[in-house]
Formats: C-alpha cells, sequence, structure tokens
C-alpha cells in the first residue's frame, strides 16, 4: 500500500469522484470529502511520519478554501495544501498563495501539472533540504527573468496579478487592446509562464519577502 496519503476537499461530487479514481490509479491513498468538517476530522490523524497533502477547492458553498486553511492552522494540521481553482478567481488563488498554500491549480486539472504539484507537495516532507535548495535557484532565476521585463511589459503583468481584464489594463496604460496583448504575450514568454495563472504564480513568489 502507497504511504503517501492524498486528502481532497471539494463540494463537486462529480470531480471529486473522478479526481480521486485517477489518483488512486496513479497508486496513492486518496480520501475524499465534500464537508470540511469530516475532512478536518480525517486530516487531524495523519501522524507527522506519513506523506500527505490536501486538495482543496479555493470556493465551496458553506465556506471558502481559506477559511478551511485558517481552520487547519488553528487546529495544527501541518499539511502542504494545494488550492484548485476555476477560471476567474486570481484574486483568490493570490490570497491563497499570501496565506501559505504550496501551490494552486486552475481546472479542469492538467495531468502533468497535477502529477507535478503532488510530487512537491510529498516530497517536502522527506527531501525537504533539497526542495529547498532547488526552489531557491528557481526563485532566483525568476527575480532576474522579472527584471529583465521592459516596464510596459512589468506593467501588463502586474495587472495580470490583480486580475485586471486587458481592457482595463489598456485604459489604465493609455495604450490599445493590442498593445497589451503584445506585452502580455511577450511577458508571458519572458517568464516562462504557461498561462496566467502561472505567471500569478511566479510574480507572487518573486515578491515574497
Amino acid at each position: 500500500m502507497n504511504e503517501q496519503q492524498i486528502f481532497i476537499l471539494d463540494d463537486n461530487d462529480d470531480f471529486r469522484e473522478s479526481t480521486a479514481f485517477l489518483l488512486e490509479a496513479m497508486g496513492y491513498s486518496v480520501e475524499h470529502y465534500g464537508e470540511h468538517d469530516t475532512a478536518l476530522q480525517a486530516m487531524v490523524k495523519v501522524g507527522k511520519e506519513q506523506p500527505a497533502c490536501l486538495l482543496l477547492d479555493i470556493r465551496m458553498p458553506e465556506i471558502s478554501g481559506l477559511d478551511v486553511h485558517d481552520l487547519m492552522q488553528e487546529r495544527e494540521i501541518d499539511l502542504p495544501v494545494i488550492y484548485m481553482t476555476a477560471h476567474g478567481d486570481v484574486p483568490l488563488a493570490v490570497a491563497a498563495m499570501e496565506k501559505g498554500a504550496l501551490t494552486f491549480l486552475e481546472k479542469p486539472l492538467e495531468d502533468d501539472e497535477l502529477q507535478a504539484a503532488l510530487d512537491r507537495a510529498l516530497s517536502d516532507k522527506v527531501q525537504k533540504q533539497r526542495i529547498s535548495a532547488e526552489e531557491r535557484a528557481a526563485l532566483a532565476e525568476s527575480r532576474k527573468r522579472l527584471e529583465e521585463l521592459t516596464l510596459r511589459e512589468r506593467e501588463v503583468a502586474y495587472g495580470i496579478v490583480s486580475d485586471l481584464s486587458n481592457k482595463l489594463i489598456a485604459r489604465q496604460m493609455s495604450i490599445s487592446v493590442k498593445t497589451v496583448e503584445l506585452h502580455r504575450s511577450r511577458a508571458m514568454k519572458k517568464m516562462e509562464a504557461r498561462n496566467a495563472a502561472h505567471l500569478v504564480r511566479i510574480i507572487i513568489a518573486c515578491d515574497a519577502d
């Protein structure tokens, strides 16, 4: 039996069950919940020696993922948290990263991004120093790339972090939408960002103390 434990907290039954099925097929031990109290009761029992993490929906009807994260900290549930967010939830995702989330993924989940996030989350407990060294090197490279953006590219990039539309960014910068799209494309290419959510993660990490 694989000792790597994945918890899923998401109110969407179909999504939760299909994701659990996928992860079990990948060899993980999976517990999935649609209600936060039950999930917290299960997670609090996880021993410190067992690699485990939580896939957490950022938007749920009764409680937000951010509030669940607060409850985890109050109850000293020390698990890496991977937030899952639908398109348009960039501001909440930013708040999640500031709260201490390991990372966040956009729905529908891409298999390779999910696997990479889980590898990182589960290896933190057993290879913390090695991962930290790799992350420091990657962060230094990201900061270097951010500094190399032109002023306009940087302004557009931070507009994306603020969840501004291209039209609003154009209005604030007094340029055309097409010019914004050009700067956006160049910024994402220079930052090696796969999509807007990835760019947000990179910039938040670069700006963190």
